[in-house]
């Protein structure tokens, strides 16, 4: 048994380990091709954070799609690099727009250059991705533009909050299925169709990736709270501290609306202070992570998780598979 990928995924199946890390050593020379300008500077930008390198997911699950098909197929890098380019934009951007200080336990590109320079080199990698798209062919660029809709539109509504009457956490849960899972889902519908695989199983794939994404997406929730900085690669209650309800948060305040408990209450009137100060924002980080509520939020992750799992149910038994399978255990595990 040997490990590839993240989280110590493990494939015991000689070829397949074969297959997937030449897969993923192709990508990251894509990567640093895709991401090389005429202007120095801009190289460096766009290559700041596929130098800090980072868990692949998304290519991973690419190579794993595409042992439905034909693993070998000349547009199943390719489609790796553009969806881990437009995931590396979305983190630029993420960034600016959180005041984040670290990612990938290295300084963001805003608190590096400023704001300016990191919302345009999200933009250089967006274009970079597209460009690549173009030579997959327009079903290819039909599929991603879905994704990147969604995506967007996933992220504007976070901006805006929940309309009146509208359940928090159920539209969080829609929030990430575009900000997060729609992308994941592509990953593995790319890997699937580009391998030639049947239709059948290229949605199967699909809806696996979707609610694979916005489990991993919940586990990133738990660890944001839960783990220090030297686990998560950043800076631990950065979503706390620019006042992002995640997960954890709206059960919380779920659970105070419904118990009317006064140690819930009292929380809840600190998170929705000024947590720029550090020691408040110390104290709403340690009674979060002894809160039921942490605990509710990785229910809410296995359930995502045993999603995704039941989901693979119609392939066929191969290693490709149990590797996939794995997956759900190690995002579950991920999670605490």
């Amino acid at each position: 048994m040997t490990v590839v990928g993240p989280f110590g995924l493990s494939v015991r199946d000689q070829a397949l380990e074969a297959d997937v890390q030449a897969g993923l050593a192709a990508v990251e020379e894509g990567l640093l091709e895709a991401t090389k300008s005429e202007v120095p500077f801009i190289t460096e930008a766009a290559q700041h954070l596929v130098k800090a390198g980072g868990k692949r997911f998304r290519p991973l699950l690419v190579m794993l799609a595409s042992q439905f098909g034909d693993p070998y197929a000349p547009g199943i890098v390719p489609s790796a690099v553009v969806v881990e380019l437009t995931h590396l934009a979305t983190l630029y951007h993420d960034d600016v727009m959180d005041e984040a200080a670290v990612r990938r336990g290295v300084a963001s590109a805003n608190t590096r250059w400023g704001n300016s320079v990191a919302v345009l080199t999200g933009d250089f990698l967006f274009a970079r991705a597209s460009q690549i798209l173009a030579d997959l062919g327009p079903e290819a660029v039909r599929v991603q533009a879905v994704a990147f809709e969604r995506l967007v539109t996933g992220q504007i509504l976070e901006t805006a909050g929940p309309q009146d009457g509208r359940d928090p956490v159920d539209h969080y849960l829609d929030v990430l299925g575009g900000k997060t899972g729609s992308l994941v889902a592509v990953s593995c519908r790319f890997g699937a169709m580009m391998s030639g695989a049947d239709e059948t199983v290229v949605d199967v794939l699909t809806q696996y990736g979707e609610r694979l994404g916005v489990a991993f997406q919940l586990a990133d929730d738990v660890l944001d709270i839960a783990s220090d900085s030297h686990e998560s690669g950043k800076t631990p209650g950065t979503d706390l501290r620019e006042g992002i309800a995640t997960l954890p948060v709206l059960r919380l305040r779920e659970r105070a609306a419904r118990l009317g408990l006064a140690e819930d209450i009292a929380l809840c009137e600190l998170l929705d202070s000024d947590l720029s100060d550090d020691a408040r924002h110390a104290e709403a980080l340690a009674a979060l992570r002894t809160h039921p509520a942490l605990e509710q939020a990785r229910r809410d992750t296995v359930r995502y998780a045993e999603e995704a799992r039941a989901a693979l149910a119609p392939l066929r038994e191969c290693d490709a598979k149990t590797s996939l399978l794995e997956l759900c255990d190690a995002v579950v595990h991920r999670a605490g």
